[in-house]
Order: C-alpha cells, then structure tokens, then sequence
C-alpha cells in the first residue's frame, strides 16, 4: 500500500540498503547541492532547510522523464502546496544542477531541487534500488520531515515491478501534510 507509505518491499526490486526510512524516526542531515528556483546553486544541509519550518522531500527518477514531469506539474498546479508557506517541498533527483535549472525553467517549477548525482540522499534514506538487475535508481517517494527532523509522514511508490511509475497522489499528500502540520495549515478551503 503505498498511499498510508508503510510497504516497504515491492516485489521485483532489488534494495540496495536497509529501506526506506519509517515513519517516527530522525530523517539524516543530509547536504547536497540544491538549485533554487531562480537558477542559484548552494550546498544545503536538510537542517538548514527545516530551520524555516516543515520540508516534503520528494525524490523521483530524472528530470524531463515524462512521469517526473507529470508529478511536478501536478504539485505546481496544486495551489496549497504552490503557496508554500506551511510546508517547503523539495525535489531530489539523480540529475545534476545544469539539468536542474532547464528543468525548473522549462516547466516553471516553483520548488528547489537537490542535485543527488552520486545518490547519496537516496541512500541515506534507504531508497535506492535496482529493478532488474539494472542501474541504481532512486524509488519514488515523499518524506515529510518536521523541524525536530523527525519522520512524520511518508508515500512510497510500490509499482510491482518499477517504482519509478508511481505518481505521487498530490491530494492524499495534501492531506496527510495537514493532518501532521495541523489545521492551521489549511488555510486554502480544500
């Protein structure tokens, strides 16, 4: 069941790691390059990011793949999390900074990106995987990480044989962001 985010296994995928992270746990301070969305580039620690209240961490495949550009848009187009002032989404892709900007760019994505080349924020939230024996990828999925780091909420694609086919459902998200963030979140009447 990937909506309530507690199936951790889909068959056909191979883990490279322990898993996904559990809900209720410290999420890592990670620290990678994030690209802003208007272009600019700093290394930024996930503690950095909280320091200004909740984040929703996404992690999809690549920029431009016709399923990355779906999710995005449907969180663009979602006015609540458009406005950004209860929760800060966050991107995180294995693609690099260069891709980043076009991507932001292109597709007017009004949301910061991490640059996770080497994969490294995937592994240290247990979501790397090959399906198939084939290249390492990040498994599509959504962290809400409050301002104690802790782990409050999580969606994880659990398509059977590639997660990466998932879309992330904005809705249910938007939801389950309120409920954990409060009432006070929901300020835009959905």
């Amino acid at each position: 069941m990937a909506g309530n985010g507690q199936s951790d296994a889909p068959s056909g995928l191979t883990s490279v790691g322990d898993g996904p992270l559990a809900v209720g746990t410290e999420a890592p301070d990670v620290r990678a390059d994030l690209v802003d969305t208007d272009g600019s580039v700093s290394t930024v620690s996930l503690s950095e990011l909280i320091a200004d209240g909740p984040v929703l961490l996404c992690f999809y495949t690549m920029d431009f793949s016709p399923d990355c550009v779906k999710q995005w848009c449907a969180f663009r187009d979602f006015d609540w999390f458009a406005g950004g002032d209860h929760v800060q989404i966050v991107g995180v892709s294995r693609s690099g900074v260069r891709l980043h900007r076009r991507f932001i760019s292109q597709f007017d994505i009004g949301f910061p990106l991490y640059a996770d080349t080497d994969l490294d924020l995937s592994d240290a939230f247990g979501l790397t995987y090959r399906t198939l024996g084939l290249t390492k990828r990040s498994r599509r999925s959504c962290f809400l990480v409050d301002t104690d780091r802790e782990i409050r909420y999580r969606w994880l694609a659990d398509h059977w044989l590639d997660p990466t086919r998932d879309l992330p459902p904005v809705s249910e998200i938007h939801e389950a962001v309120v409920r954990e963030v409060g009432p006070e979140a929901d300020d835009f009447g959905f």
